[in-house]
């Protein structure tokens, strides 16, 4: 299938197929369009993300690997193992979302602008609020230490971004969320763009093609109701 760069009809939701991204840059799929709930939720059902920066255009990705963990398989190496033993870190779900994404926007370690610009801000506190958008927090004395949100679509649940306050914070929140996932029989989670860090918790890459086969399979399993209801979260060590 030819590559060819696509800007999105405003008077349509659809996007092109996946198949059309760019190479180079990697996954660049389309162009323009909104960050309406309607289309958020169009665009990761079809396994696409918006990523972009202050001042441009929205940009559309379906990049070719994907990296994604599988939740049987998320690694804790022996220094976390020890560390969880003895953590005083309270996990909840979707308690403080606002202040989750926003923590993730200024993260002290992200040294590159954000793309989790004000627009991309006010989109996601919309999906949350429609029950497609969810956080895993860490608290540590009533603060929050900690944490992650993303977009799920039934079973497939697609991370957007983390923080961390405190040591290994973000990881007691990926796991928190891997385990969530697992015990409702979710195979993975979709990490969009591998790095050091999500590599060293399991994360591995495989194809578009395979990635869209198993988004699919994800997307067709039903969750029960209060799978994402605020409550406090327990990880088994």
């Amino acid at each position: 299938m030819s590559q060819t760069l696509h800007f999105l009809n405003e008077h349509s939701l659809a996007f092109p197929d996946p198949h059309f991204a760019l190479s180079e840059p990697n996954g660049l799929l389309a162009l323009g369009g909104d960050l309406s709930p309607s289309r958020l939720i169009e665009a990761y059902a079809n396994g696409i993300f918006p990523w972009y920066s202050q001042d441009e255009p929205i940009m559309w990705w379906s990049p070719d690997p994907r990296a994604i963990i599988p939740t049987s398989d998320i690694r804790v190496n022996k220094t976390l193992r020890k560390f969880l033993k003895k953590m005083d870190y309270r996990i909840t779900c979707n308690y403080a979302f606002e202040e989750v994404i926003s923590q993730c926007a200024d993260a002290p370690f992200r040294h590159e602008e954000t793309w989790i610009v004000e627009d991309m801000q006010v989109a996601y506190h919309s999906l949350h609020k429609l029950g497609h958008a969810h956080s895993i927090e860490v608290w540590q004395d009533k603060q929050l230490v900690g944490g992650l949100y993303g977009v799920a679509i039934n079973g497939f649940f697609s991370g957007e971004s983390m923080f961390y306050q405190a040591p290994n914070a973000s990881k007691v929140a990926l796991l928190a969320l891997s385990q969530l996932l697992s015990s409702h029989d979710i195979n993975f989670i979709d990490c969009q763009i591998n790095n050091p860090f999500l590599a060293s918790m399991g994360a591995i890459e495989i194809s578009r093609d395979e990635f869209i086969q198993q988004k699919n399979t994800a997307i067709k399993t039903s969750l029960p109701s209060g799978v994402w209801h605020p409550r406090e979260l327990y990880l088994t060590t």
